[in-house]
């Protein structure tokens, strides 16, 4: 079983005192330095002058290193931000409050993601990109980020080929453990990021049968779906100390390949609906014509004009033109 480094909290002491003692202690160590020079240099000093400002000089230059050391264990930490410490190779602690801390000298600030050359990182997956910021400082952000995951083509659970686009509000929540669980935390999230994207989209249909119009699917229910990417996401960056606040699906549609053709379809499908919603609304308006005119007793018709006049109904309610109508002067029969 792999061991995990659990976190240790430090509360170190203020750092004002140690500046100011080590800023006293580089002044008078420069004092006495002058001091044994001055007892040490003269033709005609003596010898216990000449020992005493020896030993002056060297006194002054190791309490003069001793100060500056000091001055490096002084550290300042701003409001969301973390800074993880060791001490020759082995975990010491992390400060997780701001202010003006001091703290052993000889520890070391560990962020993997802290390289001065690297601008941002761009993660390649079997064609999915992901850009995340890089970090040029040794202190770890607590503060919300965003990670963009650019385009990348999926399929569907149809096999239909698709474009997803996705962007993640996401936090350190665990400092140590993103700094010594993984190599790299903003990588390692990128790149979980497209798998997690890739899986769930192979889950859902693009867009909803016509058999079932409750079905989920990536389209009408994309709440839903970025939902299920959260939570997958979240137990996948769990090791790492990464907390998934929210996925948003940000572009979504069919590839290059199949776009026409299921633009077609989709028309194809909109048409059907249309007529339908129009021949149930025409055959309602024949009936109700029929019934009052047979209530009212405006006229008699008998099976083979109803008929007619049904018909007649039916081209001017549902044709795509309208119609030329034809005035009869004549009998009907």
């Amino acid at each position: 079983m792999e061991k995990t480094v659990e976190e240790k909290v430090l509360n170190p002491k203020s750092g004002a005192g140690i500046l100011v003692l080590s800023i006293l202690g580089i002044i008078a160590s420069i004092v006495v330095f002058i001091l044994g020079i001055r007892l040490a240099v003269p033709m005609k000093a003596t010898h216990m002058e000449i020992a005493l400002g020896i030993v002056m000089i060297i006194g002054s230059v190791l309490l003069l290193f001793v100060f500056i050391l000091l001055l490096a264990g002084l550290k300042i930490v701003e409001p969301k931000e973390a800074v993880v410490f060791t001490l020759f190779g082995k975990y010491y602690g992390t400060i997780k409050s701001e202010g003006f801390f001091f703290v052993n000298p000889f520890c070391s600030e560990v962020n993997p993601v802290a390289k001065p050359s690297a601008v941002k990182l761009e993660i390649d997956t079997k064609g999915a990109t992901g850009t995340v910021g890089a970090a040029t400082s040794k202190k770890i952000s607590l503060k919300t980020m965003t990670l963009n995951n650019d385009k990348q083509k999926v399929n569907d659970v149809l096999g239909n080929p698709i474009i997803v686009g996705a962007v993640v509000i996401w936090k350190v929540k665990d400092p140590t453990k993103a700094v010594f669980n993984v190599e790299n935390y903003r990588n390692f999230l990128s790149i979980q990021c497209d798998s997690t994207i890739r899986n769930t989209a192979r889950m859902y249909p693009y867009d909803a049968s016509e058999e079932d119009v409750d079905e989920k699917s990536l389209r009408g229910s994309s709440q839903a779906v970025a939902e299920q990417m959260q939570k997958e996401l979240q137990k996948r960056v769990d090791p790492a100390g990464l907390e998934i606040l929210e996925v948003r699906i940000t572009h979504l549609s069919y590839a290059e390949e199949i776009a026409a053709s299921m633009l077609q379809r989709q028309q194809a499908v909109a048409v059907i609906a249309a007529r339908k919603k129009i021949v149930e609304g025409a055959v309602g308006m024949v009936n109700m014509a029929i019934e009052q005119l047979s209530e009212q007793n405006v006229v008699e018709l008998d099976e083979e004009r109803k008929a007619q006049m049904v018909s007649n109904l039916m081209v001017v309610l549902c044709g795509n033109k309208d119609a030329q109508p034809i005035v009869n002067s004549g009998s009907i029969y």
